[in-house]
């Protein structure tokens, strides 16, 4: 084996890292704090400390097609958006297959990474576990966090006038676990995020009432989209990717508002986000437009203050007797093992060169993998972070100089200002951000090669859904699968639905769609120049 690699936490991106690891003859040592892999997947009855936490009714908001390893699809029975408990299963069966437990210390706790004096030289680690009470220290050549973003909740108390004198309970949206207790109860969620709406939906079936309180509003989607097919397998496309970037910035925006705003009118349900124009990620929910017309969820705006029973509004009104105050208001990160200077590099601001490496290191022997977010799904994410950071610390794939990445956070900061209205987020444009990490490893499909010698299959890459199989086509840790696995994305999609066969499955053909539209202004052009 080669260089020894550290890997903190065996969820998704732990799990994609060893495997990362061993296709480059690299030999690594995943520590895991719990009993299982999974990670935030990893289901347990109550929040533990330092772990992730989710609650029972877990959904996936992702379709399996676009959320496997790209060289291991689910199979074909698995529904297309999956319980936790589902996606527990095939994240086990995984780690088998690829035979990744032997690498996993399983109810260790790392406590401590730091640079060994000689780090400017070797660009080593000195990493501190503790497992059964006892304490352990090895050296390792590089280290990949994988410990997740889900981890230390954001509960903004102090922006809240009166919460401390609030005599109901309070508390934040890791700790739920269902509807069990809220019985009759009236229960304020604070945050119209995926979480929040979740349980705000959930609850509104055995609660008296439940009241969302947003600051900014959100657009909300269905996990169905256009013709009932999963949202993203439509909505996640190169080609309407490619448009979208490239179109003027108004038709962009009018274009990106009209997707949205497809299921429903949201100014109608008050949760009408304040700058529609703005990518953040949108809410992922069937119900909450139902049970906002039901009269059982209601939302208002922000909270202005707090008395010992209620919630007054900036809108005036007030909503009485609350029994329960649910914050879903999010995560912070940190690497409490971890001095902040490496990954916070400037003015407490998370510096990390495309969302993985931290630019002042020495030598690039750390990545943090899991560190973005997206429309996209998160397993292939990582699987193409890992690998490319992989590549790095084995010295295949090079860095640009620290001034170069610098500048490069500088601009991603800018952009991020302007498409997501926050200059810190963790947000990325999915398919672009994807493609450039591909780029750096040579797997980025070649789209004009591909469309010369396989326009079946160049086809469905442009226009169908960007599945992660399209970044296993090419290039190191190419899978001999990839291509029949696209040709067959839209089977085994349609394959747990066929219980009650009714005539053919009905496929999609989004190539045909858009030559339709081009169709119409060629006809108009034919009828314009014919009457004159």
């Amino acid at each position: 084996m080669g260089k020894r690699v550290a890997i903190v936490g065996a969820g998704v991106s732990g799990l994609a890292s060893i495997r990362a690891c061993l296709e480059e003859g690299l030999e690594p040592t995943c520590f895991e704090r719990s009993d299982d892999v999974g990670g935030l997947w990893k289901f347990t009855d109550h929040a533990e400390e330092g772990r992730a936490s989710i609650y029972q009714s877990v959904f996936t908001n992702s379709s399996k097609e676009m959320m496997c390893f790209p060289d291991f699809p689910y199979p074909d029975n698995y529904p297309n958006f999956m319980h936790h408990s589902k996606l527990q299963d095939y994240i086990t069966t995984f780690t088998k297959e690829k035979n990744l437990l032997r690498y996993i210390r399983l109810k260790t706790l790392v406590t401590e990474i730091k640079k060994r004096p000689d780090f400017s030289f070797t660009g080593q680690w000195d990493v501190v576990t503790e497992k059964d009470g006892m304490q352990e220290s090895a050296v390792f050549d590089s280290v990949l966090i994988c410990s997740g973003h889900h981890v230390y909740p954001s509960l903004p108390k102090d922006d809240f006038p009166g919460l401390k004198g609030f005599k109901g309970k309070i508390y934040h949206s890791r700790e739920y676990k269902g509807p069990e207790g809220f019985e009759g109860k009236r229960v304020l969620v604070v945050g119209l995020g995926n979480s929040g709406c979740d349980i705000a939906t959930e609850l509104s079936h055995t609660a008296a009432q439940v009241v969302i309180s947003s600051r900014s509003g959100s657009w909300v989607i269905s996990r169905i989209w256009d013709g009932g097919y999963p949202w993203d397998m439509v909505y996640i496309n190169r080609f309407d990717s490619f448009l979208r970037n490239k179109l003027p910035t108004s038709i962009s925006n009018w274009w990106y508002m009209k997707k949205m705003s497809g299921r429903f009118k949201h100014e109608n349900y008050g949760v009408m986000p304040l700058d529609g124009t703005l990518r953040k990620e949108p809410v992922i929910n069937d119900d909450l437009p139902a049970r906002i017309v039901c009269g059982i969820v209601t939302i208002k705006p922000n909270i202005k203050k707090f008395t010992e029973t209620s919630a007054v509004f900036q809108d005036g009104t007030v909503f009485e007797a609350i029994d329960t105050v649910i914050f879903a208001t999010g995560y912070g990160y940190a690497y409490p093992f971890l001095d902040d200077s490496i990954i916070k590099s400037r003015n407490n601001e998370v510096t990390l060169f495309k969302g993985v490496f931290p630019p002042p290191l020495e030598k690039p022997t750390m990545a943090v993998i899991g560190l973005v977010q997206s429309l996209g799904a998160a397993i292939p994410t990582v699987d193409l972070q890992a690998r490319w950071a992989v590549r790095v610390i084995k010295g295949t794939c090079s860095l640009p100089s620290v001034s170069d990445m610098m500048h490069d956070i500088d601009e991603k900061m800018r952009k991020s200002l302007k498409w997501f209205g926050d200059s810190q987020t963790i947000q990325i444009d999915y398919i672009a951000y994807m493609d450039e990490i591909a780029s750096f490893i040579g797997v980025k499909p070649n789209m004009l090669w591909l469309f010369l010698t396989d326009p079946k299959l160049a086809v469905e890459v442009c226009f169908g859904p960007c599945s992660p199989y399209q970044f296993r086509l090419t290039g190191p840790g190419k899978w001999k699968g990839a291509r029949n696995a696209i040709l067959t994305q839209w089977d085994r999609t349609l394959k747990p639905m066929q219980t009650r066969v009714v005539g053919g499955p009905q496929k999609p053909y989004p190539f045909f769609e858009w030559l339709k539209l081009l169709a119409i202004p060629i006809i108009l052009i034919a009828v314009f120049l014919t009457l004159n």
